[in-house]
């Protein structure tokens, strides 16, 4: 085959006009039909296949094929369904395995219409292939419809393309105008060509040009709306059929349509769309979207959960829930910004095995740094305006979060903006807050995460949720009076006869985020729904030590997020119920802590008063019960307790999502006796996971002691190593692990247990944490926070272990003496072999059983 720089378009009268194709161009025809698209391509290809060209077919629109199976002709079926991501991944993989000098026929970029829906994400695709294409020495063949885009989007695709050809009929005649034509020219180039024959002959009688485009002119008129986005068009549509006398089934339609743009392509969340979701909801969320594309699982939960409450006749909802006004950033901008930034090669990079982490890491520094597009900042600029100075929460909401299967929980940042200093700064830590969840997309854990799941391919869009802060201003402190995390399945029951069908919250003054993180030192009130008042606590001085001590809020003259011990936001004479959350703490009232009067009295977050005096305890009840039925799954929602001004609870929902329950097979025969030298551990209660009887193969132990006596640097070497452990040693088709350590896993602080991430134990199948009260290393029961997400949904058996208490069995010392296997597969200090050990244990040497029924638990040896 002879290489030519110059190529034929297949007809000769073009090329003579437009001085041949060149290596390297992208040509877009702008025709009126399909057919008229069919012609040129079938000119292009014969003439490439003829001359021993290699011709790539890439097929994916809804109109007839434009070519056929043939030698020399390779095609591509793709799926656009699929997303943004996906699909441009696909033509880039494509285009890299077939290398340099490819002919390329794509089919009709109008047809991604369909299921994009906006001209916005066909320009994104567009400015991501042409340039790769280019490089690689290619000519490929594009088609857009006429009068199907914005002006805007065709003069974006002229920018990026090297020729652009206007084709339609004139007079029964076809004519072919070059609009753009790149590092060429000649006298007659740019003029309308009519086709006489197989001639193509220019326009330049001044009679005949006039007419000619003075007709266009009157074609172009008639369609007025081509200003718009074809996004903005179809809600236009909606907006008219509301207007009408549409028929419930024709707005259904819409609402089905509107939906899987919007909303979700998921059938289990679509059907519950339909039942739930009408066209007016629908033009409501597009009221108050900033860009295109999906508002994100965050998002959509929180609307889905509260429409299916308002349905509900059982209560007065829309007395009982807080109002809303949030805005949503769509899961377009997030990719537009990586593209029109100059990320996107970076971004494939990052897809690949070879780069998933490393590049990454690049990206994430770069995300940091970009800029948004002039229309996006101005619309930004607006909805501040709107929220003037009252505090908001910038919040992830992607398009896999909150799913079912899959809720991302902790993963993805969120931000508050406290909104108190000048607009100019007020925007900049807006902007800032955005670029920072924009990021977090590249997290090591949330990376992990996706990878596990086999989500790592999928279009994972960041769209963002804005919410007004639930909450009041006290002097200049502001918060709600509660909030917490609300679970209609309780999977950790202390207590025998609790039911777990009853669901449990964990609750907090003040700002929610000391319910749904797992906090240092502090302890939220847990709330089983069948018995609110009893507490998995034994005595005062657990009840004083278990209970919450400090509290977040936003301090409005500070202009951020800060916490305080409760004892000094006390002594602040706030206008708090305290009465009602609270009990005096009679024993120690008369000792003052810093910042604290002689005589002021302490006081103990119980929440008591307020569970048996107020409605809230059967409200929740029946809003989780509610949910779960509408959902056919356990959910969790995210909440926050304020009053009115006529005293009244008043609930806002903030989010919901499915909450994947574990564990719950048959029921488990637990041995009835066991002799007391073959129990390694024996409970009741203080164990999540449901009846499972696992034979455990290894065990990796940290020890208490020698674990309490590190210093900071060392306890970190401990939990990195821990991190490499979990990839050697655990394997869940082969190894079952258990992982023993003190306090906490997962802490932020070392003092408190082994600051792990997620991502360093996630192939761990059984989780113990052990009290260890000499080195104050406590368990954390942390039901409904992200690290207690993490372990459900990867199916890990957790337990916390108390040897100090009188109905614990904890035998240890039966791994004395027994090889440390961490040598095999980890070299390090000498000091690390005192701290962690890695125990291989022969096949069915260790077994491990419960059964929820009778909250009993127990791991011996056979």
């Amino acid at each position: 085959m002879a290489y030519y720089a110059h190529v034929s378009t297949g007809w000769k009268s073009l090329d003579s006009i437009i001085d041949h194709l060149r290596r390297g161009d992208n040509v877009v025809w702008q025709v009126d039909d399909i057919d008229a698209y069919r012609k040129l391509v079938s000119n292009f290809v014969n003439h490439a296949i003829a001359n021993q060209e290699r011709v790539v077919y890439m097929r994916f629109g809804r109109h007839g094929p434009l070519l056929e199976e043939r030698p020399n002709l390779r095609i591509y079926t793709l799926n656009v369904a699929a997303g943004f991501e996906s699909f441009s991944s696909e033509v880039h993989s494509i285009i890299t395995r077939e290398g340099k000098d490819i002919f390329y026929v794509f089919d009709s970029l109008s047809d991604l219409l369909h299921e994009w829906a906006t001209d916005l994400m066909i320009v994104n695709f567009f400015f991501v292939t042409c340039p790769y294409l280019f490089e690689l020495n290619t000519i490929a063949y594009f088609a857009i419809l006429r009068n199907c885009h914005s002006f805007k989007a065709i003069a974006r695709i002229r920018e990026t393309t090297q020729i652009l050809i206007d084709v339609y009929s004139y007079q029964r005649k076809l004519v072919v105008h070059p609009i753009k034509i790149q590092d060429r020219y000649s006298p007659t180039m740019f003029f309308p060509h009519i086709k006489e024959r197989d001639q193509l002959v220019p326009v330049i009688n001044s009679v005949e040009a006039t007419q000619l485009f003075s007709h266009l002119l009157r074609e172009k008129a008639v369609d007025a709306q081509r200003i718009l986005d074809y996004w903005d068009r179809i809600f236009m549509q909606a907006e008219s059929l509301v207007a009408s006398q549409a028929t419930p089934a024709e707005k259904m339609d819409k609402v089905e349509q509107l939906s899987r743009l919007v909303l979700s392509r998921n059938k289990r969340v679509l059907e519950l769309i339909r039942r739930y979701m009408s066209l007016e909801d629908l033009l409501q969320i597009k009221e108050r979207l900033i860009g295109t594309g999906f508002i994100g699982g965050k998002a959509l939960g929180m609307l889905l959960s509260r429409n299916i409450l308002i349905r509900d006749n059982g209560l007065n909802w829309p007395r009982i829930l807080e109002h809303h006004d949030s805005f949503y950033i769509g899961s377009d901008v997030f990719y537009s910004y990586i593209v029109q930034n100059g990320w996107w090669k970076l971004f494939m990079a990052h897809k690949t095995r070879e780069g998933y982490f490393s590049k990454a890491a690049e990206l994430k520094e770069n995300i940091l740094r970009g800029t948004f597009p002039e229309s996006i900042r101005e619309r930004f600029q607006l909805m501040l305006e709107y929220f003037g100075q009252s505090p908001i929460i910038v919040r992830s909401s992607s398009l896999l979060e909150d799913a079912f299967g899959s809720a991302f929980a902790g993963k993805y940042d969120s931000f508050f903006c406290v909104n108190q200093a000048s607009p100019d700064e007020r925007y900049e830590k807006f902007e800032e807050a955005i670029k920072q969840i924009y990021a977090s997309t590249m997290n090591e854990d949330a990376l992990a995460y996706r990878l596990q799941r086999g989500l790592d391919q999928m279009d994972e869009q960041m769209a963002i949720l804005v919410q007004r802060v639930s909450g009041a201003n006290r002097k200049s402190y502001f918060f709600p009076e509660m909030a917490g995390v609300g679970l209609s399945h309780n999977p950790y029951v202390w207590k025998k006869n609790m039911d777990p069908a009853a669901g449990m919250l964990r609750i907090v003054m003040g700002l929610g985020t000391r319910a749904v993180n797992r906090v240092e030192d502090d302890y939220p009130r847990i709330v089983a729904m069948d018995d609110p008042v009893v507490k998995p606590l034994t005595g005062i001085w657990d009840l004083k030590k278990y209970s919450q001590h400090y509290v977040d809020y936003l301090n409005l003259e500070e202009n951020e997020l800060q916490t305080t011990a409760l004892r000094q936001l006390l002594a602040k004479e706030l206008e708090i119920h305290l009465e009602s959350i609270a009990v005096r703490d009679t024993e120690t009232h008369h000792y003052a802590g810093e910042g604290v009067r002689p005589d002021q009295d302490q006081w103990i977050l119980t929440f008591d008063h307020f569970f048996t005096h107020t409605d809230f305890i059967p409200t929740m009840a029946a809003m989780l019960k509610r949910l779960e039925k509408a959902y056919t799954t356990p959910v969790e929602v995210e909440f926050t307790v304020n009053y009115d001004a006529a005293e009244e609870i008043q609930i806002n929902l903030l989010q919901c999502r499915p909450f994947q329950t574990i564990g719950n097979h048959g029921h488990v025969a637990l041995p009835e006796k066991v002799p007391a030298e073959r129990i390694f551990i024996r409970t009741e209660g203080n164990f999540m996971g449901g009846n499972v009887s696992l034979p455990i193969a290894a065990i990796i132990w940290v020890d208490p002691a020698a674990y309490a006596a590190l210093g900071m640097s060392e306890k970190y070497s401990v939990a990195r190593l821990i991190g490499r452990l979990n990839r050697q040693v655990a394997d869940r088709r082969t190894r079952t692990t258990m992982l023993m350590g003190p306090g906490r896993w997962g802490t932020k602080t070392p003092a408190m247990g082994v600051p792990v991430n997620f991502s360093e134990i996630n192939h761990i199948d059984v989780l113990v944490e052990i009290s260890y009260r000499a080195g104050s290393l406590i368990p954390d029961l942390s039901f409904g926070t992200h690290f207690f997400h993490d372990l459900t949904e990867a199916n890990v058996f957790y337990a916390a272990l108390y040897p100090e208490r009188a109905d614990v069995v904890f035998n240890p010392g039966w791994l004395d003496g027994r090889p440390n296997a961490l040598s095999r597969f980890e070299s390090g200090p000498e000091w690390i072999e005192e701290v962690v050990k890695v125990y291989l244990l022969e096949e069915k040497e260790l077994i491990l059983q419960s059964d929820v029924q009778t909250q009993k638990m127990i791991c011996y040896r056979i």
